[in-house]
């Protein structure tokens, strides 16, 4: 039977609800994930334990008043568990939870773009004897070779361009290859064989990928011995020309060798962490080794760092904040585990700071490899850590920099507009722009500023419809409704019944339209309508000449215009959130007009129209929109379309 014991608040000044301490009673000794939450629905830390109810009780049960950990636990309201199998299995969940739910007091790398491949094509069809090498960025799967993960896209842009010089391999897209008459450039600057005009047979062009790509799994001194060999044997049977090939590729690939600031067969793939943490801010450089190569690094800022360490408890209720596990080792602890959950981990990672052993072992258990963490390494390992450090530190610095600039000009910004949020690095501020083609593909962007900068995955784009066209206002008005009608709902509901709902977002402290008198008082009118406060609007308009500096702020509350000057750092900031705003408005417009102008997609569903005949018909009318607009007497008259066919058009356009 469970211990129902109701655990004891940690500080008499905290009172937690009596559901909350009565589930904390009735936890499970299992393995799982908990997470807390406050009194706004807000996620406050995801955690997980090899004992449920060891581990919850024990924040408490014990007083953490005046620490981090008291902190937190003040704004306990409410408790959630999942029960699993394993430490692995909860090493798993939280960190995706961590990720997918942002809570407040954890570590949180933030970063989730995906990292680049080299990728070599297999062939597919038995007339496709000459693969493809080529830049890559998704999801592998097993039917081509992928190699990497390559830190950068320059670092699989210089890998490719080896590949060439090296081994000559073919880099154009398979519509090209199949339609050459004649060798391309690249064939005449030796960094192709040329077999799209069969200037290579299929065997010799299948010798040189392979050898490429033992090449990129660090197979190096074979490579060379094998070519070295080929070379002599050509020379032998006074075969110099061939000869001479093999020796510039030989030549080519020793001088990358030698680029190489360290090389080492034997360490084939490992990857590199190095820590710093300075200013209340941490980097995690990492550094990626492939194929005994060092392929260059990236740089990861986790956020949250001082709000996290130290609130992780043991299953005793020691908080885990003890001189064997010093911030840095908490950092990349949690980068570890948040980044190795969906990127490849080599066997080997060379750290500045001991990583737990039990996460090493639960990410050896889920992912089947079996990783161990080196610290304080020697020889070429003490290089390319050192090399590391310096990065790190060299990127912290730059963003510390970086952040002093960007928090003076956010609060540039509140003094110059009197906004005063409670906490001003959590200013958010959103921008509105509209943008169209005479009229046609109106589209609106809504860009986020928040945390002292630009947020783009919270950017969103809108479709505008049902309006008259070219009608910015009506444009203007549709987005606001669409932005903010649910979240005023949401308001509003909770005011009458005091319970905040889970998930509706966050009203921004400033909303920001590229426009003047017109756009603002529109934006009023939604306001007004949606029972939201008037005051957050403010237009950017643009001033004489519509020059850059000149611009002039509209409120929609009936304050007078405000021109800021032209060296101010608020309107250097509002200028650069309006600009980002119809950047990101007209590139999507452009890519809508585009695709209905060029790609023709409505036309591929047709049957009897294959590449050519579409081609026809899009040159003839310029775009799908001007075939759907053509009759069936006008596209008869394109070669290739019959009265038939012609009226199949028609049919599957309107």
């Amino acid at each position: 039977m469970p211990n129902t014991t109701t655990p004891t608040p940690p500080d008499a000044t905290v009172t937690h609800p009596e559901q909350l301490l009565s589930d904390v009673a009735k936890l499970p000794t299992l393995p799982g994930v908990y997470r807390y939450f406050d009194a706004q629905g807000q996620v406050l830390y995801v955690g997980k334990a090899i004992n449920l109810k060891k581990r919850v009780s024990s924040y408490f049960q014990k007083n953490h008043s005046g620490t981090r950990i008291g902190q937190m636990v003040s704004k306990i309201v409410r408790l959630e568990t999942t029960v699993v199998r394993s430490e692995a299995e909860a090493l798993l969940l939280e960190n995706n939870l961590i990720k997918t739910l942002n809570p407040k007091y954890n570590i949180l790398f933030r970063d989730d773009k995906s990292y680049p491949y080299l990728k070599i094509s297999v062939p597919i069809h038995p007339h496709d004897q000459f693969a493809r090498v080529s830049y890559y960025r998704g999801a592998v799967d097993k039917q081509h070779h992928y190699f990497g993960p390559y830190p950068s896209a320059v670092a699989v842009k210089e890998a490719i361009l080896l590949m060439q010089k090296v081994f000559r391999l073919r880099t154009c897209e398979e519509s090209v290859f199949r339609n050459r008459t004649r060798p391309c450039l690249l064939y005449q600057i030796k960094r192709c064989s040329g077999p799209c005009v069969g200037y290579i047979v299929a065997a010799d062009y299948a010798q040189g990928v392979t050898h490429a790509e033992r090449f990129l799994q660090g197979d190096t001194q074979n490579v060379m011995t094998e070519l070295e060999a080929r070379m002599m044997s050509h020379a032998d049977k006074l075969e110099f020309e061939q000869a001479a090939e093999l020796r510039n590729q030989v030549a080519a690939l020793s001088h990358v060798l030698h680029q190489q600031s360290v090389d080492n067969v034997l360490d084939r793939d490992v990857d590199i962490l190095a820590v710093k943490v300075q200013g209340g801010r941490a980097c995690v450089n990492l550094a990626m080794v492939r194929g005994g190569r060092h392929l260059g690094d990236r740089p990861y800022f986790p956020v949250q760092v001082q709000d996290s360490i130290g609130l992780d408890l043991d299953d005793d209720g020691t908080p885990v904040d003890t001189a064997e596990r010093s911030v840095e080792s908490q950092v990349l602890d949690a980068f570890v585990a948040q980044h190795y959950l969906h990127v490849p981990v080599p066997p080997i990672l060379v750290v500045s700071a001991p990583v737990s052993m039990a996460l090493l072992a639960a990410l050896s258990v889920q992912l089947g490899v079996k990783v161990s963490a080196i610290h304080q390494p020697k020889e070429h390992r003490r290089i390319w850590l050192d090399m590391a450090q310096t990065n790190a530190q060299l990127q912290l610095a730059r963003l510390l920099s970086e952040e002093g600039s960007q928090l003076a000009r956010t609060r540039a910004l509140c003094d110059a507009l009197d906004l005063m949020p409670d906490d001003i690095d959590d200013l958010r501020i959103e921008c509105f722009d509209i943008s169209h083609t005479a009229g046609e593909l109106t589209q609106a962007s809504c860009v986020v500023f928040h945390h002292h900068t630009l947020q783009n995955k919270e950017y969103r784009r809108y479709n505008i419809n049902d309006i008259t066209p070219g009608d910015d206002y009506a444009a203007m008005r549709q987005v606001l409704l669409r932005r903010y009608s649910k979240l005023s709902e949401a308001l509003q509901e909770a005011q009458r019944t005091g319970i905040t709902p889970v998930g509706i977002g966050k009203m921004p402290h400033l909303v920001l339209v590229d426009g003047g008198k017109g756009q603002v008082t529109m934006a009023h009118d939604v306001f007004t309508q949606l029972g939201l406060d008037v005051s957050l609007i403010v237009g950017v308009e643009k001033g004489e000449g519509r020059r850059i500096g000149l611009e002039e702020l509209v409120f929609a509350d009936g304050r007078n215009k405000v021109y800021l000057g032209k060296d101010s750092a608020a309107l250097m900031l509002i200028a650069q959130i309006r600009d980002e705003a119809h950047r990101f408005a007209i590139t999507g417009m452009r890519a809508a007009r585009a695709k209905v102008r060029m790609d023709g997609g409505q036309l591929e569903e047709i049957p009897g129209i294959g590449p050519k005949r579409r081609a026809r018909l899009l040159q003839r009318f310029g775009g799908v929109r001007g075939v759907t607009l053509a009759s069936v007497d006008d596209m008869v008259s394109v070669e290739g379309i019959s009265h038939e066919l012609a009226q199949t058009i028609y049919r599957a356009l309107h």
